[in-house]
């Protein structure tokens, strides 16, 4: 049976852009502008404050690790009252190393962070099912990864690009398994952590063709379906059949991005019993019709 976490990681596709070690001592503060992309940090020495907007200020301390799946503003610091420095992470000299406040003796922390993005069409809608904040302590397994890759974006050997991109996923996998909490906000992730709304999810993603309702999903969960359907709402953000469509569609435009299938054979693996009811469905839900995506997103088909 699919693992939910597994297709949803496959169809992001993460590459890996920047990695680079950040260390801090004496006042200082810096504020970054909203970015957007997925970010992250591990903290390797010594500690320092986090505030992202719109989330409760953190205190990071050595072994600690954070994710941002779509960076918004957020200021780090030191411990002392400081008026940060803004920094626009988009001109930021891409591979440089970068110490904050007093230049002179050992840092008081040192963090190594970086940036990745998604290729996926569809990544607004598979982050939007993830928490805006991933913190975790005593992440030495993340930290192992994000050393590794550190190395490995300095280094620049043979077979770098794709060393970097197994790296960045598995380093993904790693977070998300660890945010997988009942008390994370509402998305995926929630859901996953709920053994019977997992099962139901796990259903969905191993045969997103089957004509699927609430009624079997809900017996699939051992939930009758009106506690079913509640249920899943809350903790995963959608009712059961509006993620059931999200998938679909999220899995559609994969397909189109390929253009390694026709529409009928794409509208078949989404279930949908023809190439017109899919078009109906697609242009419902993005917009415009399957063809002008695939267009759109691919560019013209080779000669």
């Amino acid at each position: 049976m699919n693992d939910p976490l597994s297709d949803v990681i496959t169809l992001l596709r993460p590459r890996t852009v920047l990695t680079k070690g950040i260390s801090g001592a004496g006042r200082w503060g810096v504020r970054y502008s909203d970015f957007g992309q997925p970010s992250f940090c591990a903290v390797i020495d010594g500690g320092c404050r986090l505030a992202v907007d719109g989330a409760a200020p953190l205190t990071l301390q050595a072994g600690d690790f954070v994710f941002l799946p779509a960076t918004p503003g957020f200021v780090i610091s030191g411990f002392e009252p400081v008026t940060p420095v803004l920094i626009d992470p988009r001109r930021t000299p891409a591979a440089d190393d970068v110490r904050h406040g007093t230049t002179e003796g050992d840092p008081d922390v040192r963090l190594l962070g970086g940036y990745f993005v998604f290729d996926s069409p569809d990544a607004g809608l598979l982050v939007s099912l993830m928490p805006a904040v991933i913190h975790m302590r005593g992440a030495d397994r993340l930290s192992v990864l994000v050393r590794l890759l550190a190395d490995e974006a300095t280094e620049r050997r043979s077979g770098c690009d794709l060393v970097l991109s197994r790296l960045v996923e598995v380093l993904l996998v790693e977070a998300l398994r660890a945010a997988q909490r009942e008390d994370a906000s509402p998305g995926l992730l929630r859901g996953l952590s709920d053994a019977r709304l997992a099962a139901a999810i796990r259903h969905i993603h191993s045969d997103p063709a089957h004509s699927w309702t609430v009624a079997q999903l809900a017996k699939l969960a051992a939930l009758s379906r009106s506690v079913f359907f509640d249920r899943f709402t809350r903790a995963v953000g959608l009712p059961p059949m509006e993620y059931l469509l999200s998938w679909r569609m999220a899995l559609a435009k994969d397909l189109l991005r390929r253009r390694d299938l026709g529409l009928a054979e794409i509208a078949e693996k989404v279930g949908y019993g023809s190439a017109s009811a899919f078009s109906t469905a697609f242009s419902r839900y993005v917009g415009h019709p399957p063809s002008h995506y695939a267009r759109e997103i691919s560019g013209p088909a080779p000669a």
